[in-house]
């Protein structure tokens, strides 16, 4: 697939047959992923792949908060159709471990040295070739996060270090036919002259 159609035709999918994912195509998501680029080639990420059908629930079951803010049946009801999963997970003192080196120099590893969380920032990008290379498979693919109050059950259910917090899920199946509606249907994309500033801001293209 060409590059270009990879990129129009990503979109987040939230409900997916039970046709099940080539080994194969687990396999190169993350491969691609580790091709990500890092601060410092700190490389501070590890995913968490969940393929089997119980690991697959025991995610679900960890990660589901008991008094949601707001209204997830729906949501939960598509997500939970797809039978692969892959928590993205980052270390923070990887990235301040790999800066206090002598060829970077930050040796008292202050945090507040870093302008943004770089480790998420890099997890993120990581999480973009996953989902660009799902597209790619003939594969449908969804990014979402995990609320704060789960993370411990989350760790606690796959004996997740205290080191690593997730940045979020890649969840990859065969997109259904109805898919669940997102912001998408809602919402038009904004034009770009809105979004783009040459030279500086208020100039457009």
């Amino acid at each position: 697939m060409e590059f270009q159609d990879v990129v129009r035709r990503r979109r987040m999918v939230r409900r997916f047959t039970d046709e099940p994912v080539a080994p194969e195509a687990v396999d190169r998501l993350v491969r691609n992923a580790v091709r990500a680029p890092s601060a410092g080639f700190a490389q501070g990420w590890s995913f968490l792949v969940l393929t089997e059908p119980d690991d697959v629930a025991r995610f679900w079951s960890a990660s589901t908060p008991e008094q949601p803010e707001r209204s997830m049946s729906a949501w939960l009801a598509g997500m939970r159709t797809a039978p692969v999963l892959v928590v993205v997970l980052t270390s923070k003192d990887v990235y301040l471990d790999r800066y206090a080196e002598d060829d970077k120099g930050w040796a008292d590893r202050d945090e507040n040295r870093w302008a943004v969380p770089y480790w998420h920032v890099d997890a993120g990008m990581a999480a973009l070739l996953m989902l660009q290379t799902a597209v790619d498979e003939g594969l449908g693919a969804c990014f979402f996060g995990v609320a704060p109050g789960e993370v411990a059950r989350l760790r606690a259910a796959f004996g997740i270090p205290d080191a690593y917090a997730p940045t979020g899920v890649v969840a990859v199946g065969h997109p259904a036919d109805r898919a669940t509606p997102g912001s998408p249907r809602r919402r038009s994309r904004k034009p770009l002259d809105d979004v783009v500033h040459r030279g500086r801001w208020g100039e457009r293209p």
